[in-house]
């Protein structure tokens, strides 16, 4: 699993970041996953090394044109490529489906691939053999949800030398053997699986979190991730600003990393007022996170993160 910021500025673009979108790369089965899609996403792609062809399924938290006014362009590009072949399944509120269809409509633009639209609900909203996406109902002007991608447990290493000394010959058996199932051999034996496997590799945990002022719901999603993104529009001294606006300053961005005991905290979506040569400044959110949770980094477009496994 690995992360790259595609947009990391709140509401406008600046000329050094682009408005929301975060890539969640899946090498093993050479998949991109896209939370949110502000405008000009598509050209962050053209500057990346991704593939649009790999874009498998879209995730937004909401209806906000920063987060959203990307999708028709990068929808429609992904078609006139040529190179999409398999469906984009999009997972957002109950309007998206209803923006979607006028923008096609009146752009007249058609899909040569399927485009299926999944409304989101708090609970499951995703699941396959490898991982679950869920989300919960964040504090913000319209609904809002945030995500959480939890890669499933696999079976720890499994010894072949072992095996070999026990007499088990190679072939499918090993297969059946790192599954952890119960074996019988052509002598009559019975191997259990676990028995010849370490132990468990943890499956990883990655939260997404924006826009949304601090909310008990967002502590409860990021619970014990190993990279919790979260949103910090404004500075600390303008709490003012982050309550009516109903957005997260620094300070309740690392708030919430400590209370939901998460590894590593990356802040994202920064408001234009703290560019370089105004009173207030991006190393200053920094800092005043570091104060209250020190393993956080700052987001910034096309940073590259890998989540890190969890420890056994």
């Amino acid at each position: 699993m690995q992360i790259t910021f595609l947009g990391t500025s709140s509401g406008v673009p600046t000329r050094s970041r682009n408005v929301s979108a975060v890539a969640l790369r899946l090498p093993q089965r050479a998949e991109v996953w896209l939370f949110d899609c502000g405008e000009g996403t598509q050209h962050q792609f053209l500057r990346s090394d991704f593939k649009t062809s790999q874009i498998r399924r879209i995730f937004v938290t909401h209806m906000h044109g920063d987060h959203i006014f990307g999708l028709p362009g990068l929808l429609a590009s992904c078609g006139l490529a040529g190179n999409q072949q398999q469906p984009i399944d999009l997972y957002g509120p109950p309007q998206l489906k209803d923006y979607l269809q006028a923008c096609r409509r009146y752009s007249q633009t058609h899909s040569s691939y399927p485009i299926r639209v999944h409304t989101t609900e708090p609970g499951k909203v995703y699941e396959d053999d490898d991982y679950i996406v869920s989300c919960e109902r964040l504090k913000h002007r319209i609904p809002a949800h945030g995500y959480r991608v939890v890669e499933k447990d696999r079976t720890g290493h499994f010894d072949v030398k072992r095996a070999a000394a026990l007499g088990i010959p190679p072939g499918p058996v090993y297969g059946q053997l790192k599954r952890g199932e119960v074996v019988t051999l052509p002598d009559g034996r019975k191997i259990h699986g676990a028995d010849l496997c370490g132990p468990p590799i943890i499956g990883r945990k990655l939260v997404y979190c924006t826009d949304t002022v601090f909310c008990e719901n967002a502590i409860k999603l990021a619970d014990q991730a190993d990279v919790l993104i979260h949103e910090a529009t404004f500075a600390h001294q303008d709490a003012d600003l982050a309550y009516q606006r109903l957005h997260s300053t620094s300070t309740m961005a690392a708030q919430v990393a400590l209370a939901a005991q998460v590894k590593q905290l990356i802040m994202t979506h920064f408001s234009p007022r703290y560019a370089p040569g105004n009173p207030l400044q991006l190393d200053d959110l920094l800092a005043e996170a570091k104060a209250i949770f020190p393993n956080t980094l700052m987001a910034r477009d096309f940073l590259t993160c890998d989540v890190a496994p969890a420890a056994a």
